[in-house]
């Protein structure tokens, strides 16, 4: 996800995250400002919906004007950056499959109580 709190602050001439921290408190958002800062300056790993919600009522966005998808690019090549599934070996070169795990005792599972 693109971050896009400045680009939406810049909309309402807000240029400084002193500036933003007061247009916060005119709709009763009371953030600190460091927390203001850090979501001013880097995109943040979460967000509550009811920020959000603040947020986009303090600078008379949407959430599409804050939040805006970006593709995830797929790498080609023999996958050694991608992650392994559980259980699979370079030898197999495909996906992971279950197997049966061995039982002990005679290998018959017994039915469950109905």
């Amino acid at each position: 996800m693109k971050w896009n709190l400045r680009w939406a602050a810049a909309k309402r001439d807000i240029w400084r995250p002193t500036d933003l921290l007061a247009a916060f408190a005119e709709v009763g958002f009371t953030p600190s400002l460091s927390k203001v800062s850090a979501m001013w300056g880097s995109t943040p790993i979460s967000v509550r919906l009811d920020d959000l919600d603040k947020i986009c009522r303090a600078l008379d966005c949407t959430v599409a004007d804050l939040l805006e998808a970006e593709p995830v690019e797929v790498q080609h090549g023999n996958g050694q950056d991608l992650p392994k599934a559980v259980g699979e070996t370079e030898s197999n070169g495909g996906p992971a499959r279950p197997s049966s795990r061995q039982h002990k005792g005679d290998g018959l599972r017994s039915l469950p109580p109905n």
